[in-house]
This record gives structure tokens, C-alpha cells and sequence, in this order.
């Protein structure tokens, strides 16, 4: 838990200090404070309510234990196992098998859920996926998953104005530099999420066979969206690639620079690891 603390306080500080450097490329003096100024006030905003924006991203409706018994029942036997209060429930309808958990910690959190998944997968393997994202919820992974993805998006923003507004006055770098910039600072941002992901995707998968107490069934899991979930489209992930780490398969298409990013580990590791538990 202290881990990922700092791990989240390096990560506001970084896009801080990342920030102010691009607005003094894009308006100099003046444009690094209003820079900076911008992202104090998005660091708060991403902590309250960044898991609100995903959820609300993806369409995700709020299910109960009257409008979904079987996923909503089934969260709260698994949350009982893990010692965590309830979280909220989503669906979400998409036809691509996936799950995430977002939220700021365990006692304001959610778990998603597509209609794919649901459809695709027996009783035993879905308990298995949300065994994995309420570990993720436990190991306190979902507060920088969530704002990163938030922030990420905010630093392609933020990198696009600049590439179209950007100046060619005398006190400010040569505008191929600031275009340089531009380009790699969203690159960056994908870059804090992959390095996030890998180590996590593991330690939520360890602890959900751990409260699952079935690691083979979350193994079947992996093994057969990854199957399935290369050839079924994921609108929303597509439009909005910094949300892909939250999932838990990369549901991404992987065409152009997205294959170059691949959020998660390889699927057969995290098998053979699974596996190996059992």
C-alpha cells in the first residue's frame, strides 16, 4: 500500500513538472505558470473523480442485486473472501470479453464488467476475472491506475494544442524542438502506464487465485479471452488507448503504434504462473 503511495505521489509530481516544461515550450514564461497552475488543478480533479470520467467513458450502468443478481451476488461473495467492503457494480455493453476495477481506494471503489464476458465465460472463470480486479482493489492498484489513464489523456490533449498553437518567437526553442515534444510527451505517458501495469497485472493475479481459491480457473480465463478478445473491437478502449492498462487483457487491436505499447504481460506467463500455484 505504501508502495503504490509513492508510486502515485512520483507520478503527480512527474506530470507536474512535465506540464510546466510544456508550457513554457508552447507559451513561455507565462504559459509554464498556467501550465503548472493546470496541472495542480487536474492532479485534485483525477484523485475524487477520475473514476467517475472512466466509468462514464465506457457507458458503464450501475447494476444491483435485483437488476443483476448473478455478477452483483457473485462480487459480494468474492469482496465477503477478501475482507473488502462491497464495491459498486458495472456492466458495460461491449461485446469484448474484459473487466477493470477503478475507484481511490478499497472503501470508494467499483468493478466493471462487459456483457462479453459475461456471455463468454462459465460461473467458474468469471469468478475467477473478478477475484483479479478485487485484488486490485486490496493491493490499492486502482487509485494510480485510474489516474494515470486520466492523465495520460490529458498530456496527448495537452501536446496536441501545443503542436497546432505553438509559437515562433524569438524567447521561446526552436519550434521542431517543441514539436519533438509534442510527440514524445504523450509517448511518455505510455510509457508510466506500461511500466505500472506489468508488475501489478501479476500481484492482482496471484491475489485473485488467492480469493478465488481456484488459480486454474482464472488461468481458463486468461487463455480463452485472450482467444477472443484480439478479434472482437473494443470501441471505446480504441478511442481512448490510456484506459487499455486498466483491463485485464490489453483490449486493444494492436494496429500502428498501439502494438508498440503493449500494457500487460504475455498471456502464457501469466498462465505458466497461475499454473504453478495450482
Amino acid at each position: 500500500m505504501f508502495g503504490n503511495w509513492i508510486k502515485t505521489s512520483i507520478l503527480m509530481a512527474g506530470i507536474v513538472a512535465l506540464f510546466g516544461a510544456l508550457g513554457g515550450m508552447i507559451g513561455g514564461q507565462q504559459g509554464m505558470l498556467i501550465a503548472l497552475v493546470f496541472a495542480g488543478a487536474m492532479n485534485i480533479w483525477a484523485y475524487w473523480f477520475s473514476d467517475k470520467m472512466v466509468l462514464k467513458m465506457y457507458r458503464a450502468r450501475e447494476v444491483d442485486a435485483s437488476s443483476s443478481p448473478y455478477l452483483y451476488n457473485m462480487v459480494c461473495e468474492l469482496a465477503q473472501r477478501a475482507e473488502l467492503p462491497m464495491p459498486k457494480v458495472y456492466v458495460i455493453d461491449e461485446a469484448q470479453p474484459n473487466a477493470f476495477a477503478t475507484g481511490r481506494n478499497p472503501e470508494h471503489a467499483a468493478v466493471a464488467a462487459t456483457t462479453g464476458i459475461m456471455q463468454m465465460l462459465s460461473e467458474r472463470e468469471l469468478r475467477g476475472v473478478m477475484a483479479h480486479e478485487l485484488a486490485h482493489v486490496k493491493n490499492r492498484d486502482i487509485l494510480i491506475s485510474t489516474i494515470s489513464a486520466t492523465i495520460a489523456g490529458a498530456i496527448s490533449s495537452l501536446a496536441q494544442f501545443g503542436m497546432f498553437f505553438g509559437s515562433n518567437d524569438e524567447d521561446r526553442p526552436n519550434p521542431i524542438v517543441s514539436i519533438i515534444l509534442m510527440i514524445l510527451a504523450p509517448l511518455a505517458g505510455m510509457l508510466i502506464q506500461m511500466a505500472i501495469s506489468r508488475t501489478r497485472e501479476f500481484g492482482a493475479d496471484r491475489g485473485g487465485a488467492e480469493i478465488s481459491g481456484d488459480p486454474n480457473a482464472l488461468a481458463d480465463a486468461l487463455a480463452k479471452i485472450d482467444a477472443y478478445a484480439r478479434g472482437i473491437p473494443m470501441r471505446t478502449a480504441e478511442a481512448h488507448p490510456e484506459t487499455a492498462q486498466m483491463m485485464i487483457m490489453n483490449p486493444l487491436s494492436g494496429g500502428g503504434l498501439k502494438g508498440l505499447f503493449s500494457t500487460h504481460p504475455s498471456t502464457e506467463e501469466r498462465i505458466a504462473r497461475l499454473r504453478a500455484m495450482a
